[in-house]
């Protein structure tokens, strides 16, 4: 089975916490069967421009290690291989575009298939849920997320205002959220509400769904059942063929029992079984559908 997931932090913890144990490595990804690993270029700790360039230069650096350690490089998740593990490049947090819009077909060029526009901190591109809900997509951000779609990097909406959110839809685009929940089970500013999700996933989106406790619980004790609780109601929003993984692994500071790392994956989906979700259902929300997905946005050929 392909099994896919669209976000970890696994870069920025190599490059600025190089002794802490890992939740990702080649054999956890092996063990639990996942077949690309989205590694996403966290803007870190700090706004300022010359400290994100510095930790994102920390983590290119530090990408070059993994092909060593048996991980290959992939720039379409449709090239996933089952029983083989590779990673794919994300970015998250669009703010070194500022004043650099050639930046993207470099992402590009490099590998990078989405594109978180924003993390926490407000920049050239729009506002972070974290600030408001209210300020629109900024002019340059509009020009640059009609560039992204035309190089096949998907603009990501985790982390993304509501008002952003539906800018991107109003515009004909066709976005995903990496790793976000739902609002109506977990009240964080960063979940996604019913409207959203409806919208989004009638425009064609996806969404991959986070493991933070805190997003998945108000009081932050989860387990594998509470993931499965998101994944169910997101199909009673209309979710069938828009749903998959986003586990934030490695910028998590807890997992949900019994999810500690990628070599749980096979728990959740027979998790998600057992919660009478058939084979086809399981099979796209493990990757298929992110794959479909990319079908929508960027057919084969760009």
């Amino acid at each position: 089975m392909i099994i896919l997931d669209t976000h970890a932090d696994t870069l920025y913890r190599r490059s600025r916490h190089p002794r802490e144990t890992l939740d990702v490595t080649a054999e956890k990804l092996n063990r639990g069967g996942v077949s690309v690993q989205t590694m996403a270029l966290f803007v870190g700790g700090s706004p300022a421009l010359p400290d994100i360039a510095d930790t994102f230069e920390g983590m290119w650096r530090e990408s070059e290690n993994l092909p060593k350690e048996g991980l290959k490089q992939v720039t379409d998740y449709r090239d996933a291989k089952d029983g083989e593990s590779a990673f794919i490049f994300s970015v998250e947090g669009c703010d070194l575009l500022e004043g650099h819009p050639e930046l993207l077909s470099d992402w590009r060029k490099k590998g990078v298939r989405m594109a978180a526009l924003t993390w926490n901190y407000k920049n050239c591109i729009g506002t972070p849920a974290k600030l408001n809900a209210d300020e629109h997509l900024t002019p340059f951000g509009r020009d640059a997320v009609k560039d992204m779609v035309r190089l096949g990097i998907a603009p990501d909406t985790s982390h993304l205002n509501e008002r952003g959110f539906y800018d991107l839809l109003e515009m004909g685009i066709v976005p995903l959220a990496s790793h976000s929940c739902c609002k109506a089970l977990c009240g964080h500013a960063r979940n996604l509400s019913d409207d959203q999700l409806k919208a989004l996933f009638q425009a064609g989106g996806y969404v991959g769904v986070n493991f933070y406790p805190y997003f998945l619980r108000e009081d932050g004790k989860a387990d594998l059942e509470s993931v499965c609780d998101h994944v169910v109601h997101m199909l009673e929003m209309g979710g069938d063929q828009h749903i998959g993984f986003g586990s934030d692994f490695d910028g998590i500071e807890c997992k949900p029992k019994g999810l500690s790392g990628p070599q749980d994956f096979p728990a959740l989906l027979n998790a998600l079984r057992r919660r009478g979700l058939n084979e086809k259902q399981i099979e796209g929300i493990a990757g298929k559908n992110l794959m479909a997905y990319y079908d929508r946005i960027d057919p084969r050929g760009n």
